[in-house]
């Protein structure tokens, strides 16, 4: 089985990079340009126009592979399929952006009803194909809670967190797509070491590949931009591997580069709201440092180590309580 992975992880990475001067022309050619925000820092108004929806690239480099080499198991089929439910979120983001000729797409109470039924749809498919009970699972300490009914509940608050957290990142080029690749090969770790989920440490193997092959392009100064597309998607794929690994509470600390992003925004907009005045320089905290005149390479270098020490903890705690 470690063969199978290591060959769907390459496979996605290659077909990544093969797939994507021929999409970025693509993307060009459609005139499909990100539009910057304009309260952005003045150091991204230079990006505008650079192609995005980089996310499909992703995707469908994850997707052949997995599809080839998968024993098609019940969870991992629930995990692609929240993903790319998510992506398509994204995309329908990013057309509506495009068409409309501003940063603003679809809208948040859109977002929050399509991420509600996809939770709805993964818990049935964790309760009624996969088998896992209604518990959430403390790793950090030998304790779990029942929480029956609130487990949908809990599900759509880890998707709508993961997903946002994911997008809130994406705002430097390479940085949500190269922590989503280390928190991916931390999924890919612990599905490997875990009995029976062998199918789920491939799809993570195809994703970490895919993400690695999309940061070929994306690394600064960017070609392409995932989009929300990507950002979505990713963002789905994460909080549906954390519900099928039992591992929602070490989410916080494996992804916790995607929590420190959306902390940030959630501290600056009561900082303002309650006391009109602001914690950071502006939010997401990427942002804050580049206005402390930090480069975009080295915020995205320390912001990769930090995700690495994230996942790295968070990958030693659950080995010790599968133990």
């Amino acid at each position: 089985m470690l063969g199978e992975i290591v060959i769907g992880g390459s496979a996605s990475l290659l077909i990544c990079m093969f797939l994507g001067p021929r999409f970025i022309e693509y993307l060009r050619l459609q005139e499909f340009g990100q539009h910057i925000r304009e309260e952005g820092p003045a150091g991204h108004h230079g990006k505008a126009g650079t192609p995005t929806m980089g996310g499909l690239a992703i995707f469908l480099s994850v997707c052949v592979p997995f599809l080839i080499l998968s024993d098609y198991r019940a969870a991992s089929l629930a995990v692609i399929g929240t993903a790319l439910a998510m992506g398509a979120l994204g995309f329908a983001d990013d057309i509506t952006k495009f068409r409309k000729r501003r940063s603003l797409g679809v809208s948040g109470r859109t977002k929050l009803i399509v991420q509600a039924l996809t939770a709805i749809a993964l818990w049935l498919a964790v309760t009624e194909y996969v088998g896992l009970e209604d518990t959430l699972r403390l790793r950090v300490v030998d304790a779990s809670i029942d929480l029956g009914v609130a487990y949908p509940v809990l599900i759509f608050l880890v998707l709508a967190g993961a997903t946002n957290g994911v997008n809130l990142t994406d705002g430097l080029d390479g940085l949500a797509a190269g922590c989503a690749a280390i928190v991916f090969l931390a999924f890919t770790a612990m599905t490997f070491i875990t009995r029976g989920q062998e199918d789920l440490a491939l799809l993570c193997a195809c994703l970490v590949g895919g993400c690695v092959g999309f940061l070929w392009f994306n690394s600064f100064p960017a070609s392409v931009f995932m989009g929300d597309t990507g950002s979505l998607g990713l963002g789905g794929a994460i909080a549906a591997l954390a519900v099928m690994t039992k591992t929602e509470v070490l989410l916080i600390l494996i992804g916790g580069i995607f929590v420190i992003e959306a902390l940030s925004v959630a501290i600056q907009v009561v900082a303002f709201q309650r006391f009109r005045k602001r914690v950071f320089l502006m939010a997401p905290i990427h942002h804050h440092f580049e206005l402390l005149a930090w480069s975009e390479t080295k915020i995205i270098l320390r912001f990769w180590i930090v995700a690495a020490i994230c996942s790295a903890i968070g990958f030693t705690l659950y080995q010790q309580s599968i133990q």
